[in-house]
C-alpha cells in the first residue's frame, strides 16, 4: 500500500510539474492576437518599403531618361558649334572664289 502511495505521489508530482507548462486559453489567444499584431504591422511595414523602392526606381529611370536627353541635347550643341563655323567658312571661300574668278 506504502509503495502505491509513493507511485501516486510520484505520478501526481509529474502531473504537476506538467501542468505548469500549461498556459491557459486566455494567455494562449492573448499571445496568438500579440503575433498577429506583430505580423500585421510588419506586413504594412514591407508594403511601405516596396512603395519607396517602386519611387525610387521610378525616379531612377526618369533621372536617366533625362541624363539621355541632356547628352543628345549637347552633342548636338558640339556638332553643331563645330560643323557650323566649317560651313560659314566653306560658303566664304566658295564665294570669294566665284567674285575672283570673273
Amino acid at each position: 500500500m506504502s509503495q502505491l502511495r509513493e507511485d501516486l505521489r510520484g505520478d501526481l508530482a509529474q502531473l504537476a510539474a506538467r501542468l505548469d507548462q500549461v498556459v491557459t486559453q486566455d494567455v494562449y489567444r492573448a499571445d496568438q492576437r500579440a503575433i498577429e499584431q506583430r505580423i500585421t504591422r510588419v506586413e504594412a511595414g514591407l508594403v511601405e518599403l516596396r512603395g519607396e523602392c517602386e519611387q525610387v526606381a521610378e525616379r531612377g529611370e526618369q533621372q536617366r531618361r533625362e541624363d539621355q536627353a541632356q547628352v543628345a541635347a549637347t552633342r548636338r550643341l558640339v556638332l553643331s558649334s563645330f560643323v557650323a563655323p566649317v560651313l560659314v567658312m566653306v560658303v566664304q571661300l566658295w564665294l570669294a572664289s566665284r567674285g575672283t574668278a570673273q
